[in-house]
């Protein structure tokens, strides 16, 4: 991988994270003005990984150029797996439940695709 690939990838991964914390500052604000139940912030927090990979895919697909598709999956599976990364370390070695980890790779995956194919 050369180096403009990967500068290219670590910006779609950045404005990626930038974009989902923003969009989780905003749902958290909504959990505590609308006291949502946690059954719809769920849905909300997927969606928010679907929408941030979707940028991200984007913005790698833009910059990178060719293979857009594949790139966009990098992005989403690279997002998905410092996720991972992150969520292990703060919960001391234990992870989620196998089906959880398996919906948040899929949404996210499948958002950097979607994004990647967009571009």
């Amino acid at each position: 991988m050369n180096a403009s690939v990967s500068k290219y990838l670590f910006r779609s991964l950045f404005v990626s994270y930038l974009l989902s914390g923003i969009l989780l500052l905003v749902l958290s604000l909504a959990l505590y003005q609308l006291k949502l139940p946690e059954a719809q912030v769920t849905p909300a927090v997927y969606a928010i990984y679907v929408i941030a990979c979707l940028a991200g895919g984007f913005l790698a697909g833009k910059g990178i150029r060719n293979r857009r598709f594949f790139w966009g999956l990098v992005n989403g599976v690279l997002y998905f797996l410092v996720l991972l990364l992150v969520s292990w370390l703060h919960s001391h070695g234990s992870l989620a439940e196998t089906s959880r980890l398996s919906v948040t790779l899929a949404c996210c995956a499948a958002g950097g695709m979607i994004g990647g194919m967009m571009s």
